[in-house]
């Protein structure tokens, strides 16, 4: 039978590897949670992020709708004054066909430019929609970094591992106190 000090390391050995191990168990279970939770909020960040260049993308594709459509109306406009000065000044011809496509020439280029303009704000919404992607893949890693899940077994063995060593302390312990000679009274 063990002594009381032998049986005191012993337990406190026990005791203290199932502890350890109950709380790197519970740490596992709370890094895995905020792990779980830190990627639902990048998601939701990168979803916010993409709605929001779709929405600049769909509002600059307005802009320049209605920038085409005012120019269409000051090119009719323009070709129309044209035309009746050309009519009340009495010339015909040549010159007065050379003016208008000068006017139409002019609208073309211009609606040109602004399909070009739309032409590259759609490629670099592309990329930065590419580019966001890869960012939020990058923060994806390192939000989820692999857990140290502890192992029933590993914790047992060193239960019983340091149990043992706790034993043989105390019996090591016992050994180094002097023992007292009993004594026997008579009457």
């Amino acid at each position: 039978m063990c002594d009381p000090v032998t049986a005191t390391l012993v337990a406190t050995s026990v005791g203290s590897n199932i502890a350890g191990f109950v709380g790197a168990r519970q740490q596992a279970k709370a890094q895995a949670q905020y792990q779980a939770q830190a990627a639902a909020a990048e998601r939701q960040r990168f979803q916010q992020e993409q709605t929001s260049m779709r929405m600049r993308q769909a509002q600059e594709q307005e802009a320049v709708g209605r920038e085409l459509e005012q120019v269409s109306r000051k090119s009719q406009a323009a070709l129309a004054r044209a035309r009746v000065s050309a009519g009340e000044a009495g010339v015909a011809g040549a010159s007065v066909q050379a003016l208008m496509d000068d006017y139409m020439r002019q609208e073309a280029g211009y609606r040109s430019a602004l399909a070009r303009q739309q032409e590259l704000g759609a490629i670099s919404t592309d990329l930065g929609l590419e580019q966001a992607g890869f960012a939020t893949q990058q923060r994806q890693i390192g939000i989820n970094q692999p857990i140290d899940r502890p192992s029933f077994l590993t914790a047992a063995l060193g239960t019983v591992s340091s149990g043992l060593r706790a034993y043989g302390t105390g019996l090591d312990i016992q050994s180094r106190i002097p023992k007292t000679p009993k004594t026997t009274t008579t009457a």
